[in-house]
């Protein structure tokens, strides 16, 4: 009976842009169902989200022929079936077996048997891996299967959270109960980014968000951060369509700005004589002085001066007395340096009666825009209906942790209009 081998339909889904990879958006989300696309051979990748090792259990030693049919190199199968090279290491091992009781003899040791045994090359054990990968084009993974005994992987290098592959098989039916709907059976691996698991952050567990703020290449990759920049595009999409359906032009407004449309609002200052000042002043004081309290050095000035008068009249140590002078000396210099630090500490704010912004870049006071009102007034009276969707920056101080200095903003102008 031959057996019954699936056949490879034609891909209805088509690759990427410049890449012969197929998105696994166009898989998960098929318009005619995912069921549709079974026996489907397609190119995916994508980074492992998670990964689980199955071992597969060991096949039966093959039973040896009859003594009279025996034949140290059995004849090759007509059949059609192809075998792998495990199956022919299994079929050889009788072979081997009856090398080693011949060498060995009956009488020989069990020692000497387990050792000549020992040089047998046994074949790893087998194992199914079951991987989750996702490329970014949507919010599922699909699940990937590789059988070691097919495609030679380690676990140790695809099995790591963050591993990179590219992998060609044929699209299935999952084959255990879960949330998977398709499956991909890897029928060759194309290529194999690895990562060191003990220093990649996403391979642990519930990792706080304010800790990912150290790790900005990967922070895409978390769920949370993926669903967030995937609903604002989904809202900037929106908003523009929204003005562009309704015959408004959008336009861009400056971001660095002289003009404050609020006239009420703190306002970002920008400007060079900061960097300028730094770069001209030099340092006062040395690193002894850099954390150390004035009042705790006059505390120690008044001991240390204590301690001189009693070395002095007692005269009895000459070498203490200098000692101590000294080091009297050395802590009335660092007084004078953190006095003097303390005396020439800049402003902490540019004030502008007091610096003179000619010398800055643009001669004049510049803040990043609060509003484009003003810009999309005189766009208005020229265009009509205009609208804008940029940044706007409010230096407003707040308790509140939700507040942030950096906002979105759409604005919009219309002129000669009439709302009733």
């Amino acid at each position: 009976m031959e057996s019954q081998e699936p056949q490879v339909k034609n891909s209805p889904v088509l690759p990427w842009m410049y890449t012969n990879r197929v998105a696994l958006k166009t898989i998960l989300e098929s318009g005619d169902g995912e069921t549709g696309l079974i026996g489907t051979t397609v190119v995916v990748g994508g980074w492992v989200k998670s990964s689980k090792e199955v071992k597969k259990e060991p096949l039966p030693p093959p039973q040896s022929p009859p003594p009279a049919a025996a034949d140290a190199f059995p004849a090759a199968s007509h059949g059609t079936k192809d075998v792998n090279c495990m199956e022919i290491l299994q079929s050889r091992i009788p072979f081997f077996r009856t090398i080693i009781r011949v060498l060995g003899g009956s009488a020989s040791s069990p020692a000497v048997r387990q050792k000549l045994e020992s040089l047998i090359p046994k074949p790893p054990p087998p194992s199914v891996f079951f991987l989750d990968i996702n490329d970014g084009s949507c919010v599922s993974s699909l699940r990937v299967v590789i059988d070691s005994a097919i495609v030679p992987v380690s676990a140790g290098q695809i099995l790591p959270t963050g591993t990179c592959i590219l992998a060609q098989g044929v699209l299935g039916n999952p084959s255990a109960v879960g949330k998977q709907t398709i499956e991909l059976t890897v029928e060759k691996i194309l290529h194999v980014g690895t990562v060191e698991q003990d220093k990649y952050p996403l391979s642990r567990k519930r990792l706080p968000l304010d800790s990912l703020r150290d790790y900005p290449h990967i922070r895409p990759r978390t769920t949370t951060v993926a669903s967030v920049a995937r609903i604002r595009n989904t809202l900037d999409f929106a908003s523009h369509t929204f003005f562009q359906n309704r015959g408004f032009l959008h336009v861009q407004v400056p971001i660095m700005t002289t003009t404050d449309p609020e006239g009420f609002s703190e306002k970002f200052q920008v400007t060079t004589l900061l960097g300028e000042t730094s770069k001209k002043e030099s340092p006062v004081g040395v690193s002894d002085a850099d954390g150390v309290n004035l009042e705790t050095v006059k505390a120690a000035i008044q001991e240390k001066s204590s301690l001189v008068e009693q070395l002095k009249r007692s005269d009895s140590n000459r070498e203490a007395l200098a000692a101590a002078v000294q080091d009297l000396k050395k802590t009335n210099e660092l007084a004078q340096q953190i006095e003097t630090r303390e005396k020439s500490k800049p402003v902490t704010a540019v004030k502008p009666d007091l610096v003179s912004f000619n010398a800055d870049f643009f001669g004049r006071q510049i803040y990043l825009t609060v509003s484009g009102r003003l810009h999309l007034e005189s766009y208005a009276c020229a265009l009509g209906h205009v609208y804008s969707f940029g940044p706007r920056f409010r230096a407003d101080k707040t308790v509140s942790a939700k507040h942030v200095a950096e906002m979105w903003t759409v604005e919009a102008e219309m002129a000669f209009a009439q709302l009733e």
